[in-house]
């Protein structure tokens, strides 16, 4: 007499935990494999649900890809927002805030994902860049007397180099004979020059 294997039990999560279980998943294929292997199957499959869930909670896999970056721009805001500016190092507490936004853009796929939506025209959806932007302009950066204008425009610039070092520094830097990490301390280094000088 054969025995059958019982089915496993159904996992029973809530929505909040359903969707952040397919986003956790999603993030991990971008960061081992690339945007290109955000598709609807290859998430149900690393989330272990099926399509019709992803489906469910997101509507489509463009909609994964949207608030899997929006994730990611709130988790870096947060971790900009928790760092201390203390009134007597504030050189450091830049180079702290400059190290989490290259870090985020390089270590984690932002990057790549960010120029996937680009190509995708699906940066128009991203209306948390703006907030996030506002958030850090004008509680994080205001605060040490840079005006609120000057500082969006900061952003502007750090988020452009560090996406581009995200994509292409390491490739540049290996092509011309110098070390991976090249690109980023230059442009590190040139970034908390400009912000020494307006402080000046």
């Amino acid at each position: 007499m054969s025995i059958k294997n019982k089915p496993s039990p159904r996992l029973r999560r809530s929505p909040e935990e359903s969707r952040s279980n397919i986003l956790s998943a999603a993030e991990s294929l971008l960061v081992e494999q690339g945007p290109q292997s955000l598709r609807l199957a290859d998430v149900a499959k690393a989330a272990g649900v099926a399509n019709a869930t992803v489906l469910h909670h997101f509507g489509s896999i463009d909609a994964v890809q949207k608030a899997l970056m929006e994730r990611m721009i709130g988790d870096l805001v947060d971790a900009i927002m928790a760092i201390e500016v203390p009134a007597d190092a504030p050189a450091a507490a830049r180079a702290a805030g400059l190290k989490t936004l290259f870090d985020a853009f390089e270590t984690r796929g932002a990057a790549r994902l960010a120029a996937w939506l680009e190509l995708t025209d699906e940066t128009s959806r991203l209306t948390l860049v703006r907030e996030a932007v506002q958030e850090v302009a004008q509680k994080k950066i205001a605060n040490t007397g840079v005006p609120t204008e000057m500082a969006e425009e900061l952003i502007l610039l750090s988020v452009t180099l560090a996406v581009g070092v995200g994509l292409f520094g390491p490739s540049l830097s290996t092509l011309i004979g110098k070390p991976p990490e090249r690109a980023r301390e230059l442009t590190l280094q040139m970034l908390l020059a400009y912000l020494q000088s307006l402080s000046a």
